[in-house]
């Protein structure tokens, strides 16, 4: 009788959901707790954090600077995004912002060295991937020395103004439909490639338009040639909005390919808002971008001031996908100058990200633990239980170029004796076309000159005669097609070569239509916010230290 009731009540036990729960937590942790099931996470995860104008300090003084870069080692970051673009000005010394007279004084560090360079050379030494971040993207200041100097590149709302509410303030934007504008651009990021041993590039949701600007001439010409329509009123249109979205997705798919060809494993990383606000107020259309493959990292700024809203965002469709083709990480904000954030609350949505196989990367690193409402040592305490392993990243290994081949010799069978060896080759002289006008496709020379006609080209070879042309066949000239004759009258057959125009196939070209000027703004006095407009009181644009050195005192930078 005894035996029956033990054995009714081990019955029920077992079908217990508690009891179930129990063992089955138990035995995992004995199983995981073994070194033959532990696990590490993947390689590839993104722990990452930027370096901003708030952390100006940390990155001009060198000792502060080594210790930062030594403490996030110890944590198992493994990537760090320093900004280089601000407001306007280059966080580098730039000969090209120089060059365009927008730079009044020359970026160094409180001992005199290129805070750069000193980064990239502390985080290497820790392994650190470095990106550095071209964070105001096309926008800046309105009172700043680029928009004061080259107000052609603003663009505009419908009603004429030009700023817009962000959270640096009210700022202008440059117009990233017309080639000037990105050739400026891809030039700064080209430079910090040359100058800099860096592991790639970073964008954020400033490599956009919002989207109720784009109506100035030179975007209101464009579209009415490709589209024969006016700009609909309503900047929110679809057919308005996907026209100039992608013509965004042309500059980026561009922009990637130089920056491969200067460094094929170099990352292109680009931090945008969720997707459905990136593209609608933004026109930054960046999951096509990574469908398209012009990206290789994507890190999505989710500052929710709740889990829930955090979580949903970061569960969003087109988030899962991204993560199955690229390193996908989540942006967190641990806190600002004058709103600190709690650390419980940070652990929350990393681990909220780790469960989505996602990788984090913070706002910013002052707020680390530098400004926090706990003490710095528990602050990095807790940052190494949520990342206790380390998350090594590495560029693509490059394939070894193949050795040369050897050049072939006079005496090699099946050569002609009267052959030029490659290295005694003189390229056959050409003529030039020094006054060519890309703007309006028209080369200098022979057009616009009666008295500097082409010259026929003739390329001489020798010992081997052409197949002589039959008669009434004309000669076919090398390379020179027959030109357009006016009023569409075909050529005559035995007429001199008269070279065509150079057409170039720039999607973004200027249109035939008049552009009208922009209204200058050089008078402008600098911006004072009024007490109304609501913006992040803890930004500050970037102002250099008083003892920055001057332009004119600049020494030529060495790498």
């Amino acid at each position: 009788m005894r035996w029956s009731i033990f054995n009714q009540i081990w019955r029920s036990l077992l079908k217990s959901r508690f009891l179930q729960l129990f063992l089955a937590t138990f035995f995992s942790v004995l199983l995981l707790s073994h070194p033959l099931y532990a696990f590490s996470p993947p390689k590839t995860e993104i722990r990452g954090v930027w370096l901003t104008t708030n952390d100006t300090e940390t990155l001009l003084d060198q000792p502060k600077l080594e210790e930062a870069i030594a403490q996030l080692s110890r944590l198992n970051f493994n990537t760090v995004y320093p900004v280089v673009w601000n407001s306007g000005y280059t966080l580098y010394p730039s000969a090209i912002a120089e060059r365009e007279g927008i730079q009044p004084f020359v970026h160094k560090g409180f001992q005199g060295q290129d805070p750069l360079t000193d980064l990239i050379a502390k985080a290497h030494d820790k392994d650190l991937l470095v990106l550095p971040w071209f964070e105001f993207g096309f926008m800046a200041p309105p009172s700043s020395e680029l928009a004061k100097k080259h107000p052609q590149w603003l663009t505009q709302k419908r009603d004429g103004t030009q700023t817009t509410i962000s959270a640096a303030g009210e700022v202008v934007w440059l117009n990233p439909f017309r080639p000037d504008v990105q050739k400026f651009i891809t030039s700064l990021v080209m430079e910090v490639m040359d100058l800099y041993d860096v592991d790639g590039i970073q964008f954020d949701d400033h490599l956009s338009l919002p989207s109720e600007l784009g109506y100035d001439q030179f975007t209101v010409n464009l579209y009415k040639k490709e589209t024969e329509k006016d700009p609909p009123a309503n900047h929110e249109d679809p057919a308005w909005l996907k026209w100039r979205a992608d013509k965004f997705t042309a500059y980026v798919s561009q922009l990637n390919q130089a920056i491969k060809a200067k460094k094929s494993n170099a990352i292109f990383s680009v931090s945008p808002n969720p997707y459905d606000t990136a593209y609608q107020g933004s026109l930054q259309d960046w999951f096509t971008w990574v469908k398209q493959g012009i990206v290789d990292e994507i890190i999505v700024q989710v500052y929710r001031p709740d889990l829930e809203s955090f979580v949903r965002q970061i569960e969003k469709p087109e988030i899962k996908e991204t993560r199955q083709k690229i390193p996908t990480g989540i942006g967190i904000l641990t806190g600002l100058r004058n709103r600190q954030i709690e650390m419980e609350f940070i652990q929350q949505k990393v681990l909220a990200a780790k469960q989505n196989g996602l990788g984090v990367s913070f706002f910013f690193y002052d707020s680390l633990w530098n400004y926090a409402p706990e003490s710095k040592v528990e602050r990095q305490e807790k940052f190494l239980a949520l990342f206790p392993y380390p998350a090594e990243r590495k560029l693509e290994t490059l394939p070894p170029s193949p050795p040369p081949l050897p050049l072939p010799t006079l005496g090699t069978p099946g050569i002609p004796e009267n052959t030029t060896r490659v290295d005694e080759f003189k390229p056959y002289p050409t003529q030039e076309y020094n006054n060519f006008d890309p703007y309006n496709q028209v080369p200098g020379g022979s057009q616009n000159d009666p008295s500097n006609p082409s010259q026929e080209i003739i390329v001489p070879v020798e010992n081997n005669l052409p197949n002589l042309p039959q008669e009434n066949n004309n000669p076919i000239e090398i390379n020179a097609p027959n030109p357009p004759q006016e009023n569409n009258i075909p050529a005559e057959p035995n007429s001199p070569y008269q070279p065509q125009p150079i057409i170039i196939p720039v999607e973004t070209a200027n249109p035939n239509e008049a552009v009208e000027t922009t209204p200058e703004i050089e008078n402008n006095t600098p911006y004072e916010p009024s007490e109304e407009v609501p913006f992040d009181e803890d930004f500050t644009p970037y102002q250099p230290p008083e003892n920055m050195p001057l332009v004119d005192e600049m020494k030529p930078y060495k790498p």
